[in-house]
């Protein structure tokens, strides 16, 4: 299992924005069945860190390509996520092995 996060830097005055249409997109992947539970945070400033920062972060129970073949994009989200591209300065992904108990070592 993986927590994968997806990383925003937005443009000057648009974190809130981009945290909306981040979550928007994300209720369509639920919706679909692609996608559990997620949350989204943000920094507009209003906190400590780095500024202008949007995060969606999910659990996923293997890391698959979004444009293998048998996956089929949600269109609505797809125009979501093109308008958050417009809106942002950076975006990337970062991918952590969540511990389970399976997993775990005699201590």
């Amino acid at each position: 299992m993986y927590h994968v996060k997806r990383i925003f830097q937005s443009k000057p005055g648009n974190t809130l924005k981009v945290a909306t249409l981040a979550y928007k997109a994300s209720e369509i992947y639920q919706k679909e069945g692609q996608r559990g539970e997620f949350s989204v945070y943000f920094n507009a400033s209003t906190t400590p860190g780095e500024k202008g920062r949007v995060v969606l972060q999910w659990t996923e129970d293997a890391l698959e390509s979004p444009f293998r073949g048998s996956n089929k994009l949600p269109s609505e989200a797809v125009k979501i996520y093109l308008e958050i591209l417009k809106l942002t300065e950076d975006t990337w992904v970062e991918f952590d092995e969540l511990l389970t108990e399976d997993k775990m070592v005699p201590v």
